[in-house]
């Protein structure tokens, strides 16, 4: 099917465009503030019915996540995917246009910046990485949205009836992997996650929302992976079917597995 006239720029003010892919990006870091401030105050949902982390924190650290996300996802875009290309131009590391983000960048740098604050301010590291896994698939949906609009990162060649021709990939049927990516990345973990958190108290367990989230991801990525056309510069890295992103998140999901077990352990033992 052909793909959706949707202009990636949303409104102009003045000379300035706003894309919605930036839309997409305050949007889903405000939708996460408001979830993360109702899970904050929900004392019956954390360890001793006391939430360790205040709507305050919370107000304070959005600007932090951002800060992470942000310079996370470009200097992991560069390191991960286009390295040789800003070593020949180094301007090129402030084209953001030129290759967007990295996930797996990002997540480092919020990563960062969610042990940094949590030090500073006296939070067990584990609730804050837990509250902040619990609301991250909704800005994963989100920007997976916003890839769809703006016609990047589709899938490989098929003739599925739901495929896509889109404007940037030549004139053939695609997958519209981004939208898989939403649906798994986002609708599906933030769902599951929720009936661990209000199901079965998950945060009573520090460490284990984290532990799914990071497995969830990764397992949703790397399926993905198998639709999603790979980077032009980099290609695949082996055979016609290994790709980066299943390079890096295979020890995203190893990281995940061992953040549940020792969450479950600590959990058994106290």
């Amino acid at each position: 099917m052909p793909f959706p006239n949707i202009d990636p720029v949303a409104i102009h003010i003045g000379p300035l465009p706003i894309h919605w892919y930036g839309i997409a990006y305050v949007f889903g870091i405000m939708l996460g503030w408001y979830y993360a401030r109702q899970l904050s105050l929900s004392d019956r949902l954390w360890p001793h019915e006391k939430s360790p982390i205040t709507p305050v924190h919370l107000d304070d650290f959005i600007v932090w996540a951002a800060a992470g996300i942000v310079l996370g996802g470009r200097i992991g875009y560069i390191l991960f995917y286009d390295m040789g290309a800003v070593i020949e131009n180094p301007v090129r590391a402030l084209q953001i246009w030129n290759g967007g983000m990295s996930f797996h960048g990002g997540l480092i740098g919020t990563t960062v910046a969610m042990v940094l604050f949590a030090r500073r301010n006296g939070i067990p590291v584990w609730s804050m990485f837990d509250i902040i896994a619990a609301v991250a698939p909704l800005g994963l949906l989100f920007g997976r949205v916003a890839n769809f609009i703006n016609g990047e990162l589709w899938g490989r060649l098929t003739d599925v009836p739901w495929a896509v021709v889109f404007p940037t990939g030549g004139p053939f049927a695609r997958h519209p992997s981004q939208l898989y990516e939403a649906g798994l990345e986002g609708i599906v973990l933030l769902i599951v996650l929720a009936i661990l958190i209000y199901g079965f108290k998950a945060l009573k367990s520090p460490g284990l929302i984290t532990g799914v989230f990071v497995c969830g991801y990764a397992l949703s990525r790397i399926f993905v992976e198998f639709f999603r056309e790979p980077d032009a510069q980099i290609g695949y890295l082996a055979g016609n079917w290994l790709t980066m992103g299943m390079v890096l998140s295979t020890p995203m999901f190893l990281l995940g597995v061992w953040a549940i077990v020792r969450a479950r352990r600590a959990a058994l033992s106290s």
